[in-house]
């Protein structure tokens, strides 16, 4: 019932990209419609998003073991993708990086959050990893995008980046808000004031996943020879070779058991979030490679999740 369940969860994310190809089909918003959905989202609606998520969340539920196997499983995969382009693939710096974050980055959100619910049974075990992205990967990938389509990789500049990122402004701030929350038990961000911003940060998921479903319009995945063996290496990456690292450390290294291991292994096993896209959207690189990695992995993550959900469940 519960893989029932999240197989509906997939449903409905597949629902929401089907629109925004159908309205890019229609020409509906004209042909800047994409790039204005991924532009709101990435600078308005997903800080909101981070911000209302992780202001209301207790710092215990962040703070939590299976965080170090979320960091170290998806920290080899993303070294691994980076040797095998040295020595295969020979992609530019930039679209390095999107293969890394391709191979990386799980979909916490739109299809971590059904997951950890229905087959997990518990959302808040989602929480670390979602921090754990936007704290870390996030901003790790975003200033190393800037400074590589920039051409700038002074000290000076890449301190001065996350100042210009907006998701970990967001994240710090929700974090601090539930530090101070937690320290004096009073939410200092009156109602009125946190109503609209949660409003705006949820409409982040579906202005992302619509605007993936707008750049599949007028293209054909997997056809580009350049890049197809990358994205298939991404897709093996995220939902085979993630999931079996994951299981590795939380079993060998962790001591992990029962729950908390199938919950690590089958989080490792989320595809590749449509973030990414977006992130690949904003600096104009890899959005071929992207679209197709993100595509790829959540076509194929589900069958990895159900064997996970089949063997450790």
């Amino acid at each position: 019932m519960g893989l029932l369940s999240a197989m509906q969860g997939f449903c409905v994310i597949g629902i929401v990209i089907a629109v925004g190809y159908i309205a890019a089909r229609l020409r509906i918003g004209g042909s800047t419609a994409q790039m204005v959905l991924n532009r709101i989202s990435f600078f308005i609606s997903s800080p909101c998003l981070m911000f209302a998520i992780l202001s209301k969340e207790s710092l215990s539920a962040l703070v939590n073991p299976s965080i170090i196997v979320a960091f170290f499983s998806a920290f080899v995969v993303g070294v691994i993708f980076v040797i095998l382009n040295h020595f295969f693939f020979h992609m530019n710096t930039a679209d390095t990086i999107v293969g890394a974050l391709n191979s990386l980055y799980c979909n916490s959100n739109n299809i971590g959050l059904p997951v950890a619910t229905y087959i997990l049974g518990n959302p808040a075990l989602v929480a670390p990893v979602l921090v754990m992205q936007q704290a870390l990967f996030t901003p790790i990938g975003l200033v190393a995008l800037d400074s590589a389509t920039a051409g700038n990789v002074s000290l000076r500049h890449i301190a001065k980046q996350p100042l210009h990122q907006p998701l970990l402004i967001g994240t710090l701030a929700g974090i601090a808000v539930s530090v101070i929350h937690m320290k004096t038990g009073v939410f200092i961000i009156p109602k009125y004031i946190f109503d609209p911003i949660q409003m705006i940060g949820n409409s982040a998921v579906p202005l992302i996943l619509m605007a993936f479903g707008m750049s599949l319009y007028g293209t054909k995945p997997m056809l580009q020879p350049s890049s197809r063996d990358a994205v298939i290496t991404v897709s093996v990456l995220k939902n085979i070779v993630m999931p079996l690292i994951a299981f590795l450390l939380a079993y060998f290294v962790m001591g992990f058991r029962g729950t908390l291991l199938y919950a690590c292994v089958v989080l490792a096993a989320l595809p590749t979030g449509q973030n990414v896209y977006n992130y690949a959207a904003r600096y104009n690189v890899g959005l071929t490679f992207a679209r197709d990695g993100i595509l790829l992995s959540t076509l194929t993550s589900p069958i990895c999740i159900a064997v996970v959900a089949a063997l450790l469940g």
